[in-house]
């Protein structure tokens, strides 16, 4: 039930922040365009918006299995050899994703602690660099559900019919045309 309810705020997150940037964008250059006027705080909020779409959707890549990986070796190998590369690659994602997560909360702390504003929203900045620690975490999360799901199942995720067609896929099929 947990999984099912983060994967929806996931998926929410990720769409309502795109619309949100595109919206303000759109409306913003029509202003421009026909009335002379824009708001002068919607590049800045559209930027904002997009890095924090940005940071929960690598996560959401993590979950799908659609980032791009270099996997020639690992399809290379069979065995005991294979499943400890899987391993390694996974568990370095979640050393890296969990020390950004980290160190981006440690970021966050010292920027509240400055009082820091941005320039034309004259928000906190600190509630703009939360989407480090937050999307890297949430990142982190994920690489650990992979494994978990491999450990205990053997699965890897998967990107759907689109990873059938990785390097060394067609092989199968040239070989069954002989």
């Amino acid at each position: 039930m947990f999984h099912r309810i983060l994967d929806r705020l996931e998926e929410w997150l990720i769409l309502s922040f795109m619309a949100a940037a595109t919206l303000v964008t759109f409306v913003s250059v029509m202003m421009r365009y026909l009335m002379g006027t824009g708001f002068t705080w919607a590049t800045e909020l559209t930027i904002y918006l997009f890095i924090w779409m940005a940071k929960f959707g690598a996560a959401y890549g993590v979950r799908t299995g659609i980032h791009v990986g270099v996997d020639y070796v690992v399809n290379k190998v069979e065995g005991a050899k294979k499943r400890a590369l899987i391993i390694t690659g996974i568990s370095l994602g979640i050393i890296f994703t969990g020390v950004i997560a980290f160190f981006g909360a440690r970021w966050v702390v010292f920027i509240h602690g400055t009082g820091q504003i941005s320039p034309d929203l004259e928000w906190p900045m600190w509630i703009i660099y939360l989407a480090i620690p937050f999307g890297s975490g949430l990142m982190c999360y994920r690489f650990i559900q992979a494994l978990v799901k491999f450990l205990f199942r053997g699965e890897t995720t998967s990107a759907g019919p689109a990873a059938d067609l990785r390097e060394g896929a067609l092989d199968n099929l040239k070989e069954e045309a002989k």
